[in-house]
């Protein structure tokens, strides 16, 4: 499926600036969800949201100046949507009442809405991250669920890190097209949000053997693909940027095809074959790109690369 796109930047720019924030409002109201919106003093009107379906699962993103939500009890009737959102904080943090009590979401935070009574507002411009759940997907596997409610969620709890990161590495691939990859992605943010929310028990050792080290791994492999070409690169490094044990991190990967030092090798090697074949490099010294890619050993490089290839690096330029 493809991403959805409502933004402010659409809307007939002939509109001086509090029309075109009633009609954005009106449209959200009619397309979205009923809820009141209110926007920030002294500053241009703008907000865009960009939303993307995954199986059930919606994931969307709003920024702008749009910095008051209020639902009442005659939105809740209007409205018929029947899903959860774990709302998190990404620009500032928001704060105010949720059915009837106080709370505050620190920057970086969550908390869950069950499409319930608030009234929040955040900084003069936000932004926040949605992700929107059936309610009957998410209670048959967290039934207790409903108690997490309007919960704030600390930005460094461990399963929200690593839901952020998985988002992430969303944004940057797209949404996947594959049936089967569907399921798996809408699986893993599932088990995510429930872990997030605070699953435990069963709840929770189920999420734990699908969603979370589902997400270590991309992380994992995320942190490989960023750091591979420096020489000192080790798991110690992916351990501690991660906030992991190496020995954890060559037991995830020692799950997949390939271990740490395989896959560290692989890209370097890849690294260098595109370096040598590409004329913008053609006045570094083999020893240079050996360099660059990773590599501190020359004559070990050399080796790798013709076991690899078949050719030495030289006749590959």
């Amino acid at each position: 499926m493809q991403k959805m796109i409502f933004s402010s930047a659409e809307l007939p720019s002939d509109l001086n600036d509090k029309a075109r924030f009633n009609l954005w409002r009106d449209i959200y109201t009619a397309k979205i969800g009923a809820v009141e919106f209110d926007t920030s003093d002294g500053n241009p009107f703008q907000a865009k949201i960009e939303a993307l379906p995954i199986g059930e699962i919606t994931y969307a993103t709003t920024v702008g100046t749009v910095n008051r939500v209020v639902r009442t009890p005659q939105h809740l009737h209007a409205d018929t949507h029947d899903s959860y959102s774990l709302i998190i904080t990404e620009a500032a943090g928001f704060g105010g009442n949720y059915r009837g009590n106080e709370i505050d979401v620190e920057t970086g935070g969550a908390f869950l809405d069950g499409a319930e009574r608030l009234d929040f507002r955040g900084a003069d411009f936000c932004r926040w991250s949605n992700i929107s759940v059936p309610k009957q997907l998410l209670h048959a596997s967290f039934p207790k669920i409903v108690d997490k409610q309007g919960l704030p969620i600390a930005a460094n709890t461990e399963s929200l890190v690593l839901l952020r990161r998985y988002l992430t590495i969303l944004e940057a691939g797209g949404a996947p097209t594959v049936p089967s990859l569907i399921q798996h992605v809408s699986t893993t943010l599932l088990d995510l949000v429930c872990m997030a929310v605070g699953a435990k028990g069963e709840d929770a050792e189920l999420a734990g053997l699908r969603g979370v080290r589902a997400a270590r791994l991309q992380a994992i492999l995320d942190c490989i693909q960023k750091h591979y070409s420096n020489h000192a690169f080790t798991a110690q490094i992916v351990a501690s940027e991660l906030n992991l044990t190496p020995r954890y991190v060559h037991h995830i990967l020692s799950e997949t095809d390939r271990g740490f030092t395989d896959r560290v090798l692989e890209l370097r090697l890849q690294r260098a074959k595109s370096m040598l074949g590409d004329p913008r490099f053609l006045t570094l010294r083999i020893s240079d790109i050996a360099l660059q890619s990773g590599f501190s050993d020359i004559s070990y490089f050399n080796r790798c690369f013709k076991r690899r290839f078949g050719c030495s690096p030289m006749a590959a330029r």
